[in-house]
């Protein structure tokens, strides 16, 4: 079995992609540039590709169609880079993979604690040799309460870790789950978003999700709310979730993903104007962290990643 790996890094996928190849006897064929119609016939003669988050377009679709290809893994959790309309169309299966929950959820307490003792002031401040102490109070999280918006395989880690803590747990999920509801008190959305002092959220980007994060939940939620997202950016309205900083009526935000973040991340833009005036606006905020799509990554994850999108091609596994 032969497998085109687009957006193929040299410094930390190479050893996973050589190790599995071996492990699963495939031939993989390195693809360093993300996916485009120029470049799609790189995989002609392979079974599938595998992918990242980067926009796999009908044209694109059309073009492996065209080489050969039967099945398009992507190496994220997350497939709405994906037309799957256009992969039906093309009798192309799809497919995403799981991976290390620790890397998403340990991440997300990270977040948390960095938002509830200014952590992101205390570092810029520090660094031109501001030591003082004005602004920089923070608050302890065995005093708060947290709601988790989700509560899959992540969304019950991030509870897991934050069990430790001695802070109230909240849970929201359409489908509740045992190990969960071991851990945190089960409540509508609505209670939920009035009563957490801390909102992480855990979802996938659906149309239920679309914008759940919106300026009228966010009148909702408690003055000074804090509010985590490592999930999709998808969920939250940005312009409004600005406005909302702005005025003070959310407190901090630490945010690993952001609405239209592809073709943006993971790519050096140094001096340059990156054309996503939110994601700008969001980085220069004092109490904002604003991170690059990154609580996923961790060694476990790529090895993870990757295995999983070679064993889906072999299997045939879809989503749809």
């Amino acid at each position: 079995m032969k497998i085109a790996a687009y957006n193929y890094r040299d410094f930390d996928e190479a050893f996973y992609f050589n190790k599995f190849a071996k492990q699963y006897n495939v031939e993989i064929v390195p693809v360093k540039d993300a996916p485009s119609v120029e470049n799609a016939m790189l995989a002609s003669g392979c079974d599938g590709v595998s992918v990242i988050t980067q926009p796999v377009t009908e044209a694109i679709i059309a073009e492996w169609s065209k080489a050969g290809v039967k099945h398009i893994s992507t190496r994220t959790i997350g497939y709405d880079h994906i037309d799957l309309e256009a992969a039906k169309k093309y009798n192309m299966q799809v497919s995403n993979v799981t991976y290390s929950t620790g890397s998403v959820a340990d991440y997300t307490v990270m977040l948390i604690l960095m938002c509830l003792r200014r952590m992101k002031s205390i570092i810029k401040r520090a660094e031109g040799m501001d030591y003082g102490l004005p602004g920089n109070i923070g608050r302890e999280i065995k005093d708060l309460t947290v709601g988790v918006v989700g509560t899959g395989k992540i969304g019950t880690h991030v509870l897991q870790n934050l069990s430790g803590f001695g802070c109230k747990l909240l849970a929201y999920d359409p489908y509740e789950n045992p190990t969960a509801a071991a851990l945190a008190e089960y409540v509508p959305l609505e209670k939920l978003f009035a009563e957490a002092d801390v909102i992480t959220f855990h979802t996938p980007a659906t149309p239920g999700s679309f914008h759940m994060v919106n300026a009228d939940s966010i009148q909702t939620m408690k003055d000074g709310v804090v509010i985590i997202n490592t999930a999709r950016g998808s969920i939250i309205d940005t312009p409004a979730f600005i406005d909302a900083v702005e005025s003070g009526k959310i407190g901090s935000a630490g945010l690993d993903v952001i609405e239209n973040e592809l073709g943006i991340f993971y790519g050096d833009y140094k001096y340059e104007v990156i054309g996503h005036r939110e994601m700008s606006i969001l980085k220069d905020l004092p109490n904002v962290l604003m991170l690059p799509h990154m609580a996923f990554y961790t060694e476990n994850a790529i090895s993870d990643m990757v295995e999983h999108s070679i064993c889906h091609i072999i299997e045939g596994k879809s989503i749809i």
